[in-house]
């Protein structure tokens, strides 16, 4: 049984990644005191991940976001035990984290029909309640949608990563020669010839102060969480968001959103990076991007330009720097092989990882199990020669 009520959600355009639900457990029947009849316990109530689902979806299908599930059967001279309330599922998108009003953590949906119980039916009437039911847990949840993909996209507004991921996917972003193009998060996928799909995400462009609330892009930087690998976007020109803010070199522009992914979360900065330096097709790219390389190898020597609150803490080391054009396509092939051969390196080295880590399990086991000591019960072979 599913009935509606209010609720709050966040969105961009017609893009949703927060809802706030309120959801009960059903009560439980009422129990038979003469024959010790027991009532049937409420149904629960629980989310649910489909791949094909989104929180719109959700919020356009049920409007009201009150999820209430079924109550147990009373118990009757036919059926003494009474049967169990029909559970209420709510369906969600893949990458949702759960969290109680408080804001504690339920759960988290990480794959198709991965389900977690937010609220737990009532006991049906039996002797130690008196043949009285009991109420269903009511609880108020907090569905946030984290954007799984391999590759996410990070840069300043109008680096060019929408017209990038248009290159190297089927997605079809909107593109516009102004800041702010990418309005929502996009994804799309890398297909290869072999048939291998890598998934990339493109989220709208940060600037700086994107960690303390300025711009859109630090409400998608959660999006970046859950991510593989990051791929950062750079303008070989620079950046300047309008005529009233600073101007940026290529330089600059890493070493801001550098920080900005540090002041955010600095486990954003341990996650393996790619560096596409872009619209390289313009006049005096190639110098440009000279310059660019030389600092990005000793970045050290040039980071006195910033004020001591601008500088991270630790530079990212990129492991592949591609030049290339999203409007000509210089480039692009070798940025997909680049993408794809990081991606597999780092599979290779945690599978490495994680077999070592289970050899280890076994030798340790095997060693405690030899060196358990004996039992007081135990005859040893000295003892045996003396019988």
């Amino acid at each position: 049984m599913v009935r509606c009520s209010c609720v709050r959600f966040r969105k961009y355009g017609n893009f949703i990644d927060n809802l706030r639900l309120f959801t009960r457990g059903g009560s439980g029947g009422m129990g038979y005191p003469r024959l010790g009849g027991e009532g049937g316990r409420g149904g629960d109530v629980w989310v649910v991940a489909h791949k094909k689902m989104t929180l719109k979806q959700l919020k356009d299908k049920y409007p009201q976001k009150r999820f209430v599930a079924g109550e147990g059967a009373n118990s009757r001279v036919s059926a003494l035990k009474g049967s169990k309330g029909k559970d209420c599922e709510i369906p969600v998108p893949v990458g949702i984290s759960v969290t109680d009003e408080n804001g504690k953590i339920i759960g988290e949906l990480n794959k198709e029909q991965d389900r977690i119980l937010v609220a737990e039916g009532g006991l049906g009437g039996k002797f130690f309640t008196n043949f009285l039911p009991l109420k269903g847990q009511r609880r108020v949840i907090h569905l946030d949608l984290k954007l799984i993909a391999d590759i996410g996209l990070v840069g300043f507004p109008n680096a060019g990563k929408s017209s990038l991921l248009s290159k190297i996917s089927h997605a079809k972003p909107a593109i516009a020669d102004y800041a702010f193009t990418t309005l929502k998060p996009e994804l799309g996928k890398i297909m290869y010839k072999d048939f291998k799909q890598i998934s990339v995400a493109d989220l709208p462009g940060l600037i700086e102060g994107a960690h303390v609330n300025k711009g859109m892009g630090h409400k998608f930087l959660k999006h970046i969480e859950r991510t593989k690998q990051l791929l950062f976007v750079v303008d070989v020109s620079g950046f300047q968001l309008s005529s009233q803010t600073q101007y940026r070199t290529a330089f600059e522009t890493i070493i801001l959103l550098t920080k900005e992914l540090e002041l955010y979360n600095e486990e954003l900065q341990t996650k393996p990076a790619l560096l596409a330096i872009n619209k390289m097709d313009l006049p005096d790219a190639q110098n440009k991007f000279h310059v660019l390389m030389n600092q990005l190898q000793n970045p050290k020597d040039f980071l006195h330009v910033f004020g001591k609150n601008m500088v991270p803490e630790r530079t990212v080391e990129f492991e592949h720097i591609i030049p290339i054009s999203a409007i000509t396509g210089e480039g692009i092939d070798e940025l997909k092989n680049c993408i794809r051969k990081s991606l597999d390196e780092h599979a290779d080295q945690e599978n490495d990882a994680y077999h070592k880590k289970q050899l280890l399990n076994l030798q340790v086991s095997n060693t405690i199990s030899y060196s358990e000591p004996l039992s007081k019960n135990a005859v040893t072979g000295s003892r045996m020669e003396k019988i």
